[in-house]
């Protein structure tokens, strides 16, 4: 998915989905995920403004419900299963080597704006572990050195102008 700075379909539009937006108020937050990538504190304000519900009870919806992001994902969103397979097989020596060739702490977007990465519980390919998840498609039977290949091949196709 390609993380938009901007939404194309203005807030006060998309508010107007929904005539109790308080009572709604979760499906409200993921359309406007949905529109944006990611929840933009611009965005909550004027969400505040104009539905009067205030700020605090916004941020406390956006910060308990883990599917809501405060920030944008990388274009590529790099997915490590730490499931029981993938941890027997090596899962924490993936993460380790995701962080470090990435250079950036789970959680975050590398500079450039490419890639995210998150640890998940499982994603359901035990067959394959240690696996990960590149926008939805999985590389299994990892190892540090096919990590750090794969993630410079996207970079290579990347700066060519294309993905993988």
């Amino acid at each position: 998915m390609e993380n938009k700075q901007k939404g194309t379909l203005p807030l006060a539009e998309i508010i107007k989905k929904y005539p109790n937006p308080g009572e709604e108020l979760i499906t409200l937050l993921q359309e406007i995920q949905e529109e944006y990538g990611y929840l933009p504190q611009t965005e909550l304000l004027d969400l505040s403004k104009q539905t009067g519900i205030p700020p605090a009870t916004l941020s406390g919806i956006v910060t308990f419900y883990t599917q809501f992001r405060l920030t944008p994902l990388g274009k590529y969103r790099v997915l490590v299963c730490m499931g029981t397979a993938c941890h027997v097989n090596g899962a924490h020596t993936i993460a380790e080597e995701v962080e470090r060739v990435l250079e950036v702490k789970e959680g975050d977007v590398t500079p450039d704006g490419l890639f995210s990465w998150e640890k998940v519980a499982c994603l359901g390919c035990c067959s394959l572990s240690p696996v990960i998840t590149v926008n939805g498609k999985a590389y299994g039977k990892l190892t540090g050195n096919a990590v750090e290949l794969l993630i410079r091949q996207l970079r290579q196709a990347e700066a060519q102008g294309g993905a993988l």
